[in-house]
């Protein structure tokens, strides 16, 4: 049997054991898990922001990008004393709240990142609202499209979105909230918004859950914002060619025709320390009005 190296991180107190630090886990990309590793520690502070008291479910590559993976929900056995757990629904859910707790998950080749949007142990009053702008095939030149015309209509309504990729082949707008609204209350603002960008653009857009009913459309879906569900959190780095990371964007990017592909973890460093966190430059906006205003007139 080839014989495994292994090494160890210490980092705010805790010591963190790294195996196989030369294992490629983007061969293509030249990215080892060492490497990984480092970069993990330079999205800390922006992906932990937006998984921390959240329910976590990572994806797992024990042998790098291409070959076999699992969903994980459960925290792994055995955890270092430094991981903390949420349980709910029976669940033991991994607490991601530091950066030792995020480079051990890196180690064991999580290489997604997924994020509920319901917060632990905490009323059901989400502090964002996220459309999810899904397209129906791989390749899809007019995504950027369908986002800026979700995003002008958001902003016609008064009400600031940030665009991001999801770093797959789709974007998502995020609405930074004030916690003052239920799910459903939400989930009927999305259902008129998608309904709307429908009518205006229906060669462009659908509402149609089914793949098979959605044609080469672009899929609104209002319904994935909602207790239990979890969407690829912003930062999360994502198991596909390229190495592509859930990059939040600017308005005049999306306009500009931006390209998913270009936001990745080997450029994702140098704009972060350019840009930013783009979504925690928003304030949190307020919907009820808007949608009290939308209730009565339906």
């Amino acid at each position: 049997m080839p014989r495994t190296s292994k090494g160890a991180i210490t980092i705010e107190g805790q010591t963190v054991e790294v195996t196989n630090p030369e294992k490629p886990l983007w061969p293509e990309m030249g990215i080892t898990k060492l490497l990984y590793l480092q970069k993990l520690g330079e999205l800390a502070p922006y992906l932990i922001r937006y998984c921390k008291g959240r329910y976590l479910t990572t994806i797992r590559y024990p042998h790098g990008v291409g070959d076999k993976s699992f969903y994980q929900k459960n925290c792994p056995q055995p955890a270092p004393p430094f991981v903390k757990v949420a349980v709910h629904a029976g669940i033991r859910y991994v607490e991601l709240d530091s950066l030792p707790t995020l480079l051990w998950l890196g180690n064991l080749a999580c290489l997604e990142f997924h994020a509920s949007f319901d917060r632990i142990g905490e009323p059901l009053r989400p502090s964002e609202w996220v459309l999810d702008i899904d397209p129906s095939r791989e390749e899809e030149p007019r995504i950027m499209e369908a986002a800026a015309l979700a995003g002008e209509l958001l902003d016609s309504l008064g009400v600031a979105a940030v665009p991001k990729t999801s770093g797959a082949t789709g974007m998502q707008l995020v609405v930074p909230l004030e916690p003052e609204l239920t799910f459903d209350e939400l989930r009927g603002f999305g259902r008129f918004l998608a309904e709307y960008l429908v009518q205006r653009h229906p060669r462009l857009f659908t509402a149609q859950r089914l793949k098979k009913d959605r044609g080469d459309r672009i899929y609104l879906d209002y319904l994935q914002h909602y207790p239990g569900k979890t969407l690829s959190a912003p930062y999360t780095p994502r198991a596909r060619a390229g190495a592509t990371v859930s990059t939040p964007l600017t308005w005049e990017e999306v306009r500009g025709g931006a390209r998913i592909a270009d936001y990745h973890l080997l450029s994702i460093g140098a704009r972060l320390s350019q840009v930013g966190d783009l979504i925690a430059n928003v304030p949190p906006q307020r919907l009820g009005p808007i949608i009290g205003f939308l209730q009565r007139k339906t």
